[in-house]
């Protein structure tokens, strides 16, 4: 593939942010924000998330398997989850259960304070969003994650405003990140053409989606042992500059 490359969709966790540090920050957080709202110890509030979120998860992926490839920050986004998340950290914790709409509420405004305050990007990962975009790159988002999520994640880094305004959840092109033509709608919907397009994933098989979706695509992996591989995303400036 000869063209020159103009965009790149860069994923989250495994390319700008390090997911293995992604789950203790949203336990210290959420114990920093409920703990001096709703009473109970820090530590108590960081343990009771991380076995409700658990459980959230087990049904987030049985949910999955029954649903068509669209909607797919529906499960997370709904006022059923975010009230059975916050109503099973309150049990957890020993507090007194809020009502529904009020553990909605809270569960909306805590994921607000957590969100953007999380800490866990990969060193070298905002400087090089910038100097990317220095260099003339159009930068977008390529993650499973929500829209809204993405932004708080790069609203964190400092480093919002070197994307565009649509940030590629699959709640933005209603297919699921797994899909061909998840790639080709984010594509088209950026105006982007594919084969000046350049996707960065961790996960291998994501990548040879983003592939059979004529963009090129470069895996981010430490165990990266092929031409088109590199091992964090610092390393990408000079890959371009091979690319020449």
């Amino acid at each position: 593939m000869t063209n020159r490359i103009r965009a790149i969709f860069l994923d989250d966790g495994g390319v700008l942010n390090d997911n293995s540090l992604r789950g203790p920050e949203w336990e210290r957080l959420i114990g920093e924000y409920l703990s001096p709202r709703l009473g109970g110890a820090h530590a108590r509030w960081e343990e009771a998330n991380r076995v409700v979120f658990e459980a959230q998860l087990r049904r987030w992926e049985a949910w999955l398997a029954e649903q068509p490839l669209t909607n797919f920050a529906e499960f997370f986004t709904s006022r059923e989850e975010n009230v059975r998340w916050m109503r099973g950290m309150c049990e957890r914790v020993g507090i007194a259960l809020p009502s529904e709409d009020e553990c909605y509420a809270l569960a909306v405004e805590t994921k607000d304070y957590v969100m953007p305050r999380v800490r866990c990007a990969y060193d070298g990962a905002a400087e090089t969003v910038a100097a990317l975009s220095a260099a003339g790159y159009r930068l977008f988002m390529a993650s499973s994650g929500t829209h809204r999520e993405l932004d708080a994640c790069l609203t964190g880094m400092d480093v919002r405003h070197y994307f565009g305004e649509r940030l590629y959840g699959p709640d933005i092109v209603q297919k699921h990140k797994h899909t061909v033509d998840y790639y080709r709608r984010i594509c088209e919907d950026a105006a982007v053409d594919p084969s000046e397009a350049l996707v960065l994933d961790d996960n291998a098989g994501q990548v040879e989606l983003a592939r059979a979706a004529c963009a090129r695509a470069v895996l981010v992996s430490q165990d990266a042992r092929n031409v088109d591989a590199i091992a964090a995303l610092r390393e990408l400036p000079a890959f371009l500059d091979s690319m020449r």
